[in-house]
């Protein structure tokens, strides 16, 4: 059975093409992925992003276990901070990417990829033994609409936002007379923000903003121009670019992986082993040179060899250009400026090695304190 969101009758109503996506009825587009894409970009989009996972971890042990499961060092966290991470099986392959939000030192809120809810909840139960933890999937009850773009402070503010957040922060506040927790996170490259509701505000929310937000050119966005979004930005799509056959080092995700954290974490070993050692493949960017365009599970030439393959790849509105990103073999030689082949409909067609990401991000916001 397809799942449906709280907003689901609001995309119907709104025109929106409809779409099974990770076992969900979703909206791809409402007018075109483009305009919907570049609307983002220089005014203010709403993502109805209510198919993602909300696991609270709560308990005397919650630092202690969630340091167990992932790379990044959560004893580090700050209250009302988050982490990007990864979820690590024992063999360094990635079970899911997340984002982890301390609310205090004994409650976590880890938001989960739509389609890996269960497998994260299961994997943290199999990992759960000797720790005093309580594990509450409560993603059937939340609803969740991101706010992403340069005028989304403005549109926050004209619901009586008032506060003062640095990028990647989650704070609790009440607006129109909702209660909300407000991250300042997102997945476009943009500045803005994640609303945390319960499902009955869900519809009242969506439409206030959408009516509140007239006057900055607001725009209900589809999980199409979303993928367009996050690719420009170079962000990774779990069953794409992340799988549990990659390492985040391999991923490209070593930023995010702490060389001098003590604890013991799942595949931590093979993790370590590739940072000192390196890997055998590696995650790269590249732009076609002509109007073709590179699609997932495309395979990936050099210098006559094939050498890997498509995870994500698409248009670049913003740059008007065809993007994507590949597993290539770790040649020195395929960096950036570099040509490789794209095989597309039985043709090879050329493509230039640029660095990721594809646009600069704005989306980080930090405030002196």
């Amino acid at each position: 059975m397809v799942k449906a969101t709280y907003l689901h009758e609001k995309h119907v109503e709104l025109g929106a093409k409809m779409v099974d996506f990770a076992g969900w009825h979703m909206p791809v587009q409402y007018t075109s992925i483009i305009e919907e894409h570049k609307n983002v970009r220089e005014n203010v989009g709403l993502f109805d992003v209510s198919h993602m996972g909300e696991v609270y971890v709560a308990g005397r042990d919650a630092q202690e276990f969630l340091n167990s499961l992932v790379p990044q060092d959560i004893t580090k966290l700050k209250d009302g901070r988050a982490v990007y991470c990864q979820l690590p099986n024992r063999h360094g392959g990635l079970i899911d990417d997340l984002i982890i939000y301390k609310l205090n030192i004994k409650t976590y809120l880890v938001i989960c990829n739509a389609s890996r809810v269960d497998e994260d909840v299961n994997w943290m139960s199999l990992n759960q033994r000797g720790y005093e933890v309580v594990i509450d999937n409560q993603s059937h009850n939340l609803s969740l609409i991101a706010v992403q773009g340069p005028k989304a402070v403005d549109l926050m503010h004209k619901i009586g936002y008032t506060a003062d957040q640095d990028s990647f922060t989650i704070a609790t506040d009440k607006l129109i007379n909702i209660p909300m927790m407000i991250s300042r996170t997102g997945y476009t490259g943009e500045d803005g923000f994640e609303l945390l509701i319960v499902n009955e505000y869900a519809e009242y929310l969506w439409d206030t903003l959408l009516e509140k937000g007239k006057e900055f050119h607001v725009m209900p966005i589809g999980l199409g121009a979303r993928d367009t979004l996050r690719l420009e930005a170079a962000l990774p799509l779990y069953g794409n670019d992340l799988d549990e056959n990659t390492t985040p080092i391999e991923a490209g995700l070593s930023w995010s992986v702490p060389k001098d954290k003590q604890e013991h974490y799942n595949g931590k070993q093979v993790i370590m082993d590739q940072i000192e050692n390196g890997t055998e493949k590696k995650l790269i960017g590249f732009k076609m040179l002509d109007k073709s365009i590179a699609r997932h599970e495309y395979e990936v030439y050099y210098k006559g060899e094939k050498v890997g393959v498509v995870t994500s790849g698409g248009i670049a509105p913003t740059l008007g250009e065809n993007i994507g990103m590949a597993y290539v073999k770790n040649i020195k030689d395929i960096c950036a400026g570099a040509t490789i082949q794209v095989m597309i409909r039985e043709k090879l067609h050329d493509a230039e090695v640029v660095k990721r990401p594809f646009i600069e991000k704005r989306n980080r916001v930090r405030r002196d304190k």
